[in-house]
């Protein structure tokens, strides 16, 4: 298309008509909306300290589970009934249940959680590779109606202990472990 036979005038005109659209939205010594960014609000108030409750149960421990999160790296108990007691805390050696040997775990720090609750097999231990906090978890053994497990963290990190209800009558203790302090 040749625009030479155009007047000029038409030709300015008619961008000055498409700009009004865009000149509309801007209002002489206004700046654009701030877009906000919703940042992610971690929980405070975790402690690094043994949390324990010491109900026993006849529940079994049916598996081990791990999620991740924003804030924390997650491990998730499940049980068969209800909701067992519990001693989770930062030791120099997380020990095998019965025969006390060491559950090697790599890792700066290690947290041992003993489930007051049987298990009536191994525990399949969750793979913990790119997590931010866990390192390593493992299944070190049941005996006398309790089950222990080990976990290898990034460091001695705060923590925090809570039991769920459900789905039906099964239930699960989380431990929540924080990327930082």
């Amino acid at each position: 298309m040749k625009l030479n036979h155009i007047p000029t005038k038409t030709i300015l005109a008619a961008l000055a008509v498409a700009a009004i659209p865009v000149a509309a939205l801007a209002v002489p010594g206004s700046s654009p909306a701030p877009q906000t960014v919703a940042a992610t609000s971690c929980p405070s108030g975790w402690g690094s300290l043994p949390e324990a409750n010491a109900r026993m149960v006849q529940s079994p421990v049916v598996g081990v589970r791990t999620g991740r999160h924003a804030c924390f790296d997650r491990l998730v108990v499940d049980l068969q009934g209800r909701s067992p007691g519990y001693d989770v805390r930062y030791v120099g050696t997380v020990t095998q249940d019965g025969s006390g040997f060491p559950v090697p775990l790599r890792g700066g720090a290690k947290l041992q959680i003993v489930v007051r609750a049987p298990s009536n097999r191994p525990l399949k231990a969750p793979d913990v590779r790119g997590y931010d906090t866990f390192r390593q978890v493992a299944y070190a053994g049941s005996f006398e109606g309790q089950t222990t497990i080990g976990v290898g963290v990034r460091a001695r990190l705060p923590f925090r202990v809570s039991t769920v209800t459900g789905p039906g009558a099964n239930t699960r203790l989380v431990v929540d472990v924080a990327h930082h302090w």
